[in-house]
This record gives structure tokens, C-alpha cells and sequence, in this order.
């Protein structure tokens, strides 16, 4: 198979393409835009995802899965202030490194970010990167072990200008629309945060 994927259609720069880990599909085209939610081990139950794979189209889909995370069920690690900074500084230490970072924010049981893959970074990289060092970093702050987040990422990639607007939107107004805070701006973790001081 050749090596050099001049041969791909502009912005598909990797063999990858679909692919499958396991439960969900995941789509990597090289330098685009992807929109990505970890969501903690216990967020959303395993079974309950499964049921919904095999009883909703995939738009009702997503909304119960935003939904049932926005209603803070599970653990909620990420409340600990200490974690989420943890988190944040994690995100923000591979941007310009391994994927520009272009909207993010902590939520008590989830993470959703918008990245632009660098140029030979593929998604699974930059997820196992972030989740295996926050994951054992947050246990070591909470005094915990096992499992932190849930194995496979939800993923999406951009598809326009306006799909890319849209998704910034959805990031950093998820605490205003889970009742977490009145604006954007109030949210100590997120893109959105304004910092008066």
C-alpha cells in the first residue's frame, strides 16, 4: 500500500477513514476539524447505550445521550475543581502541539472539545494521549483507582462553516443549557469563560 496519500481527495489526508474500535464508529481525515466527547465511566450506563443503538435513529440517539449527561447522572469526577483544572491544562498542553484547540468544555461527568489535527496526528493519538494522563492523574487527585472514562470517545467531524459554528456554540453554551450557569462566560471550564478579576 503506498505510503505517500497525495492520491486522497483534498482534506482526507489519512488511510484511516471509518473505522470501528469496538462499539462506536469513528471517522479520521487527517487535518479536519473533529468534535469529541469523553464521557466518565459511569455517565451513561453501557446497557442503555446499547439500547438505544438498536431502538433510535441516530439524531434521537445523540440527544438521550446529551440529555441523560447534561441530567449529571454517574460519579461527576469533573465537579472536583482540581480535576478539571487538571483536565483544562491537559487540553490546552497539546494545542499548537498535536491539534489546534478550538472550543472546549468540562461538564461534571463529560468533555466535549473541538480540535484540528495537526498534519500526521490521528484521532486515536490525541484521545489515548489526553484520557491515559488525565485518567491517572484524576484518580491520583481523588484517591481512587479503576477505570475513569468510558473506553471509545464519541467523535464527529466537521462538515461547513456552519456545522464548525454550530458545534462552538453547542460546546460552550452546554453549562447554560444543563442549568449549570446563566452565560457562557460564567463557566470556570470552558472556552467560553470570562475571567473579571
Amino acid at each position: 500500500m503506498p505510503t505517500d496519500y497525495n492520491f486522497l481527495p483534498k482534506g482526507l489526508k489519512s488511510p484511516q477513514g471509518w473505522y470501528d474500535r469496538g462499539h462506536l464508529p469513528h471517522f479520521d481525515g487527517g487535518p479536519i476539524p473533529q468534535f469529541l466527547t469523553f464521557r466518565l465511566h459511569d455517565s451513561v450506563p453501557q446497557e442503555l447505550i446499547e439500547k438505544w443503538k438498536t431502538t433510535l435513529s441516530d439524531i434521537q440517539f445523540r440527544k438521550s445521550v446529551e440529555k441523560f449527561l447534561d441530567a449529571g447522572h454517574g460519579s461527576c469526577y469533573l465537579k472536583h475543581r482540581g480535576v478539571a483544572r487538571m483536565v483544562a491544562d491537559s487540553l490546552k498542553f497539546h494545542d499548537g502541539k498535536k491539534y489546534e484547540l478550538d472550543a472546549w468544555v468540562i461538564m461534571p461527568n463529560h468533555l466535549h472539545f473541538l480540535v484540528t489535527p495537526f498534519e500526521g496526528v490521528d484521532l486515536a493519538t490525541i484521545a489515548h494521549s489526553i484520557k491515559s494522563y488525565t485518567s491517572h492523574e484524576a484518580n491520583k487527585i481523588l484517591g481512587r483507582t479503576g477505570r475513569f472514562w468510558q473506553v471509545e470517545p464519541f467523535d464527529r467531524y466537521i462538515r461547513s462553516a456552519k456545522h464548525y459554528a454550530s458545534v462552538v456554540r453547542y460546546i460552550e453554551n452546554n453549562p447554560v443549557k444543563a442549568g449549570l450557569c446563566k452565560t457562557a462566560g460564567e463557566w470556570r471550564f470552558s472556552s467560553a469563560f470570562v475571567n473579571e478579576s
